[in-house]
């Protein structure tokens, strides 16, 4: 589960299911490619789905398995000490 990405993907995740293109726009600053990468990796170790929905145009969406869910309650509160001290980590990195 490392990297920058992954606990922001599984954020976006957590409300349900997510079209790739709705993804892409909500993490903001991940490239196509970094993004496709980490919804593999994701999809490798069970933590996410994917479902092909075999249609012209394309249509593919993510969602959360219960595995997955597990980790989004283990993260949440990291998440909100990082909203709780974002002023602070914005001081330290700029400096």
């Amino acid at each position: 589960m490392g990297g920058k990405w992954k606990p922001l993907i599984l954020y976006q995740l957590r409300s349900g299911p997510k079209r790739f293109g709705d993804l892409k726009r909500s993490v903001a600053g991940i490239s196509e490619k970094v993004l496709i990468q980490q919804l593999r990796e994701l999809v490798g170790v069970g933590v996410l789905t994917r479902h092909d929905h075999q249609q012209v145009p394309p249509k593919v969406d993510y969602a959360m398995t219960e595995f997955g869910q597990t980790l989004v309650r283990a993260l949440l509160p990291l998440c909100d000490w990082g909203t709780e001290h974002r002023g602070r980590v914005e001081q330290v990195l700029s400096r």
